[in-house]
């Protein structure tokens, strides 16, 4: 009901923030972040076999596809919107050694995919994980001597992992193991290899998290580990300066997109890398993240649908360009109104 004009001047604000929150359309015209099936990668775990799908015990609603059923499940990534797939092999146990030698084999689990993806959809996206962890029987993303994770014949052999991959049909080569001078040497290799044209995403700040349990599992690399630590290649999550340094870096050795990873627990280092660097960034909202959603919400304790896509606007807010989120499918039915 109006006020009558004989209210005093002052007594109720002039200044209503509410007023563009009365409607929907009113809130949409003045979001000042949106997302779209465009900023969704979606992380698909890859199993031996044939006509096969593996539930994970740790991330509900998440399977391993073995590589004849991809083409199906990226075909429905793709008529959501969705560009691009991230691979992730559970590589089979007997072929794990030492040296990860499995991650050069052309027939490896990954190519397999890449190829599966490729003859059917050859304009989506596919973007693959560089790294020895899933092949590695120390459960380490490189090369272990004498206790140690070597940093240069690691590189060697990112290098002729990522040849394989995009021999394949790869078109965005990810390292995330956190050697230094990675980047550097896979830009060389790719472009006298003939490969120029493919991109590079660092996985410039990834710190050594908590939050990477269920993945783990996801690939068996939890059980070779053997609760040893990652801490020597991978951050402190106490630092945000060295995020920094990491970024920079990974700019002057050629990267062209960059990762932070996880996602929710560093949404300041986000912030940073867009505000300092300007370059296009990237969040991995990981499986620790995803898991602890999920369950709650199986538990009754929040709404599903809810929190997820309030999850990823967090990331849109902090300046992602996209994100990489198991979150994708059911995300990108929402936002197509599904």
């Amino acid at each position: 009901m109006a006020r009558s004009p004989s209210t005093p001047v002052g007594v109720f604000p002039q200044t209503r923030m509410r007023r563009n929150r009365r409607w929907d359309w009113s809130r949409r015209m003045v979001r000042e972040n949106t997302l779209t099936p465009d900023d969704l990668i979606w992380p698909v775990f890859v199993c031996d076999g044939v006509d096969r799908t593996e539930k994970i015990a740790t991330m509900p609603g998440v399977v391993r596809y073995s590589p004849d059923q991809l083409p199906k499940a990226v075909g429905e990534a793709k008529a959501l919107g969705i560009p691009s797939v991230a691979l992730f092999p559970a590589t089979p146990a007997e072929l794990k050694t030492p040296d990860g030698r499995e991650a050069w084999n052309p027939n490896n689990l990954v190519c397999q995919a890449i190829r599966a993806i490729k003859d059917t959809h050859p304009d989506m996206g596919v973007m693959c994980d560089v790294a020895l962890d899933p092949f590695n029987s120390d459960g380490h993303d490189g090369i272990v001597r004498d206790g140690h994770v070597v940093n240069d014949e690691t590189i060697e052999a990112l290098c002729r992992q990522a040849f394989v991959q995009v021999e394949a049909g790869c078109d965005i080569i990810a390292p995330s193991d956190m050697m230094d001078g990675r980047i550097g040497a896979l830009r060389v290799a790719l472009d006298e290899s003939g490969h120029d044209q493919i991109l590079l995403m660092s996985y410039a700040a990834k710190f050594s998290s908590g939050f990477y349990g269920p993945f783990r599992s996801a690939i068996d690399s939890n059980s070779f580990l053997k609760g040893e630590t990652k801490d020597t290649y991978q951050m402190d999550p106490a630092n945000t300066d060295e995020a920094m340094r990491e970024v920079a870096l990974d700019i002057a050795e050629g990267a062209d997109m960059f990762m932070v990873k996880p996602g929710l627990p560093y949404l300041d280092i986000i912030q940073r890398v867009k505000e300092q660097f300007g370059v296009p960034t990237f969040a991995y909202n990981v499986s620790g993240e995803y898991a602890m959603l999920r369950f709650a919400a199986e538990n009754g304790a929040l709404d599903y649908e809810h929190v997820m896509m309030e999850t990823l606007m967090s990331f849109k807010r902090a300046g992602c360009n996209g994100v990489l989120t198991y979150f994708a499918i059911d995300a990108a039915k929402l936002l197509n109104g599904e």
